[in-house]
């Protein structure tokens, strides 16, 4: 698995032993074949990690989800962050510094486009309460965790346990004490990444830490610098509604090309046809389709 990425140069574990770290380079065979964290590779040639040495990456297996952002909204060029994770920890702080809904519902656009769960990680509970903004999200069904800074992010820790999961947010919303708090070691691991082969510094910012065993399971955690946007170029009103069985059956009857936002842009959608939680559902969804359409 690749934990990190520096300028050609691929850390990865074998087997997903953190303790076997090594470096690669692509093999000329893949050509630009972008390999990103989380992917999981094949590799021959000097497997030792020793220093000074160099594995190939030769084939990167099918991914089972993908987190992709593009620059901005208008970008055709997709960036892929991480491949393989299972959910999306989009950590926001409930007060000091306020919480910006555009960049929660961006990223719970993506993690729907890409196949991941999203977990929303409200921070800060010692200073506001978290329900208007967990109302909010309530009729979409995504998980939470709230935590006070005061306290251990025991919730947080068993709901990565055995996952890998990917951590995102604003700068000062505390994903770095997350980070340290869950694994004590990530300033050493990520210094240990930074020294193998040629000891530069990783670049990309964005690294795989090994969790601490809880319960007999581990898992990995995905720390991401802080992006400056967010774009959703590459995701269709389609990729929202998918995730959703009774919005997916219902959008079947909406006319081609639909947007599925509701009139006066859509006047023949099907949503509107719904009642009940679905009803609820739809105009939460709907909700998010705007972030297409709107800056975080």
């Amino acid at each position: 698995m690749v934990i990190a990425v520096d300028r050609g140069r691929w850390t990865c574990v074998l087997d997903g032993d953190p303790e076997r770290p090594l470096v690669a380079m692509r093999a000329r065979e893949l050509g630009r074949t972008p390999v990103v964290v989380g992917d999981r590779v094949d590799i021959v040639g000097d497997l030792s990690g020793a220093a000074d040495t160099l594995a190939r990456i030769v084939r990167v297996t099918e991914r089972t989800s993908v987190l992709r952002r593009t620059a901005d909204d208008s970008d055709p060029f997709e960036r892929i962050v991480v491949a393989n994770a299972e959910q999306l920890v989009i950590v926001t702080a409930l007060a000091d510094p306020p919480p910006r809904l555009g960049l929660v519902d961006r990223c719970i656009v993506a993690a729907f486009a890409g196949g991941l769960t999203p977990l929303l990680c409200l921070t800060k509970a010692d200073l506001a309460p978290p329900d208007e903004l967990l109302a909010q999200y309530a009729d979409l069904d995504i998980p939470a965790v709230v935590s006070r800074f005061d306290e251990p992010p025991d919730t947080l820790g068993t709901a990565l346990a055995g996952r890998m999961s990917v951590l995102i947010g604003h700068s000062g919303v505390g994903k770095s004490t997350l980070v340290n708090a869950l694994v004590p070691k990530a300033s050493r691991a990520v210094g240990a990444v930074s020294a193998i082969g040629k000891g530069r510094h990783t670049s990309s910012s964005v690294v795989a830490l090994p969790l601490p065993s809880r319960n007999g399971e581990g898992g990995w955690v995905v720390d991401t610098p802080g992006f400056r946007s967010f774009g959703l170029a590459h995701v269709s009103p389609d990729d929202m509604v998918k995730p959703f069985a009774d919005l997916a059956d219902a959008v079947e009857d909406c006319p081609r090309g639909c947007g599925h936002l509701g009139p006066p842009a859509d006047p023949e959608c099907a949503l509107d046809s719904l009642t009940g939680v679905a009803a609820r559902r739809a105009q939460s969804v709907r909700r998010l389709l705007a972030a297409l359409h709107t800056t975080a």
